[in-house]
């Protein structure tokens, strides 16, 4: 699945390109959300990325393409692998700008692990 964001001055750091930490929220809740689409009565928190590299700098304005899809689904967790393109103002074409997977971990009320439940299939 695919989400899209344009990059606004608040999100640039003192360089004026965005901000890394910014990047790294958008792919988290990203990657959450896929996961509360797909099995939406779990309950689920982030447990870890993957190598966080950041291929190439993003200018204000640019329109940002996440691209969402699971990549492996365990007893208790869930695996997006989240890939970050960006298009600049006017231009054609997008580029690379990031990757990496995002485990989720379902819980239970109390905080213990739970294992996912079912899969919920899209319409």
């Amino acid at each position: 699945m695919n989400f899209y964001t344009i990059v606004r001055p608040e999100h640039l750091n003192h360089y004026h390109y965005l901000f890394g930490g910014v990047m790294l929220r958008w792919v988290d809740e990203y990657a959450y959300v896929a996961a509360i689409r797909e099995f939406p009565t779990a309950r689920f928190v982030t447990r870890a990325m993957d190598q966080v590299s950041f291929t190439q700098s993003v200018k204000n304005g640019a329109m940002l393409r996440f691209q969402v899809s699971r990549e492996h689904l365990g007893n208790t967790s869930v695996q997006y692998r989240v890939t970050v393109f960006a298009r600049d103002l006017q231009a054609k074409e997008e580029y690379h700008v990031f990757e990496t997977t995002v485990t989720l971990v379902s819980l239970a009320p109390d905080g213990s692990k739970a294992p996912v439940p079912p899969l919920i299939a899209e319409e």
